[in-house]
């Protein structure tokens, strides 16, 4: 199985898809990690990126679900997933890939990213994360309120995974 999971920067998608990942012994892998140095850069800058400057990327990562899926690997993928058509791109229609919403509100999300040191992505970009974002309708929906550890014990649950 794939379990992507999905949110505005800030929601937590790396600390609960590492956490989820290792309660599971599955692979982990931060798509981040996947964004051209240039996309990296405008980031830093607080520049949000444009949909011309994610295809690529999103491209990139569909092919590594599609790998995933075809050796047989677990793995949890923390990646924003903000549009309908960049989770159209990132699931290649396979019943393995999961989507995993993580959702709180604009003031919560701030004062964490207030706390957060050595990302490249900040409270400058939250607001247009927010407008970017077009709530999954299929995702399973988490509230991001509580610790890392009651929401990795929510989504384990609510997706069958002991």
């Amino acid at each position: 199985m794939i379990v992507i999971v999905m949110g505005v920067t800030g929601a937590g998608k790396t600390t609960v898809g590492r956490l989820l990942a290792e309660q599971l012994g599955w692979g982990f892998a931060d798509a981040d990690d996947f964004h051209p140095a240039a996309n990296v850069e405008k980031m830093g800058r607080g520049i949000p990126l444009s949909d011309t400057d994610r295809i690529p990327w999103l491209e990139r990562l569909r092919a590594e679900i599609t790998r995933w899926v075809a050796e047989g690997r677990d793995v949890v993928l923390a990646c924003s997933a903000l549009k309908r058509s960049y989770r159209r791109v990132l699931d290649p229609g396979l019943p393995e890939v999961r989507f995993v919403y993580l959702k709180g509100t604009a003031d919560l999300i701030a004062n964490r990213l207030r706390s957060r040191k050595g990302h490249f992505a900040g409270e400058s970009l939250l607001a247009g994360q927010f407008a970017d974002l077009e709530e999954p309708k299929s995702a399973l929906t988490i509230d991001i309120a509580g610790t890392p550890q009651e929401i990795v014990a929510e989504v384990r649950k609510r997706l069958n995974l002991g």
